[in-house]
């Protein structure tokens, strides 16, 4: 293997952020101008740099609004950009995407609406369903964020608390033409999923978000509840007429970044293994569950196979139990770095490829064999943070976060577990 452990991991991990530019990705999915006008909207961490791109690409006149996280906004001259909270929405978003709603509303058949979605625009684009507030919307998806639920339910439940998600955004287009362009951070990349699918059609139902709240023990306002029971105005199905000009394109995917960081580790010398780009579950027991693999692959690769990294992608769920500053990546890293035990020649990288690791400005963290050792050494208790949710603080303490501030493109989480034979790890441990 060439190069430093660290070093390849940052560089793999770049390389799965850099092939999910919309700058590159972006381009050739444009469609033709339509012989009206051109409304943009759009929402999600990377809707900013999106817009960005239409409007350097566009040669004809257009106008718009999307909504993008604070800090991820990219100036533009055609399209507004509006900030707002992630992931707990604020009343920023919930103004933008009434305003955005009302754009699109009195559009003919000859008019486009171009739709940029990316990541997080469930949270951006947080306009409250008809008698429900803001305040209602709050404390749901703080709660959810909280529960250990996974994106599509936690989706379910967003979108049947929405006036624009689960297909409504289209629906009020009607019936102009609709083009989405998506970049995918869902498991399975389902646009109907990804930012709960403003302009795409929803097969959930106000039973199915009822039994999300249920089954996660989501204790949500009387409101809210009173709302989903009622179910007075269900989101738009598959088949719906007002849905029959949109069409989807998925422009950027996981499992495109997962082979660019392949590529990466093969021009070092390292053979890739693509684990899966759509793992799920509790982030302490994916973390388990990865350490035992890395434990077999070094036992077997040992002492003269070339070195291996094992690559995979999805989103983890955490269920937050302690008082810790949380991330699902560093909780991920931390239970595999308990349950590594110091394995010699084992290194990780795990981080969110929008920068931001739950609520935090810090993408991840990584992994050496001596992490556990040198945390002892400043009085960390790796176990400790684990059980209070609290990954940050341990790999702040040790110098080892990830910071790569707003990427402006989100294709979910990013892990790679390097496993060097015996004498790679030797060079590798002499090289830190």
């Amino acid at each position: 293997m060439t190069g430093d452990p660290d070093c390849l991991l940052r560089a793999m991990f770049d390389a799965a952020i850099g092939a999910a530019s919309p700058a590159l990705r972006l381009p050739a999915y444009l469609p033709r101008p339509p012989k009206g006008r051109v409304i943009v909207v759009g929402a999600g961490k990377a809707s900013a740099a999106m817009a960005k791109v239409v409007e350097d690409n566009w040669a004809g006149p257009l106008t718009g609004l999307v909504i993008t996280r604070y800090g991820h906004a990219v100036p533009c001259n055609r399209i507004e950009i509006v900030e707002a909270a992630h992931p707990v929405p604020d009343e920023s978003g919930c103004a933008a995407a009434a305003r955005m709603l009302r754009m699109v509303e009195a559009l003919g058949p000859d008019d486009l609406v171009l739709a940029l979605i990316s990541g997080g625009g469930s949270a951006l684009l947080s306009l409250p369903a008809p008698g429900l507030t803001l305040a209602d919307k709050q404390a749901v998806n703080a709660a959810l964020l909280r529960s250990g639920a996974p994106i599509e339910a936690m989706n379910v439940v967003r979108k049947h608390l929405s006036a624009i998600k689960g297909g409504r955004l289209a629906a009020a287009s009607w019936p102009a033409e609709v083009m989405t362009l998506v970049i995918s951070d869902v498991p399975g990349d389902d646009p109907a999923t990804i930012a709960s699918g403003p302009t795409v059609a929803d097969a959930s139902t106000f039973a199915e978000a009822l039994a999300v709240l249920n089954t996660y023990g989501i204790a949500a306002p009387r409101s809210v509840v009173d709302h989903l029971m009622r179910a007075a105005e269900e989101t738009p199905k598959p088949g719906d007429r007002r849905l029959a000009n949109a069409r989807v394109a998925v422009i950027a995917t996981p499992q495109l970044s997962l082979e660019a960081a392949a590529d990466i580790a093969r021009q070092a010398g390292v053979t890739p293994v693509i684990l899966g780009d759509a793992i799920e579950g509790e982030s302490r027991e994916v973390g388990r569950v990865m350490a035992g693999i890395a434990h077999q692959t070094a036992s077997r690769g040992q002492p003269v196979s070339p070195p291996v990294v094992l690559l995979s992608g999805g989103e983890t769920t955490v269920t937050v139990r302690g008082s810790g500053r949380g991330g699902r990546n560093v909780e991920f890293l931390l239970s595999l770095a308990i349950a590594l035990r110091g394995r010699a020649g084992v290194f990780a990288l795990a981080g969110d490829t929008d920068g931001v690791d739950g609520a935090e400005a810090v993408a991840g963290a990584i992994v050496t064999p001596d992490s556990l050792a040198r945390a002892a050494a400043c009085g960390m208790d790796a176990k400790a943070c684990l059980v209070n949710n609290d990954g940050h603080s341990f790999f702040e303490a040790l110098g080892d976060q990830v910071i790569t501030g707003p990427t402006l493109t989100n294709v979910n989480d990013f892990r790679a577990i390097l496993v060097l034979g015996i004498e790679e790890s030797a060079a590798g441990r002499a090289g830190t």
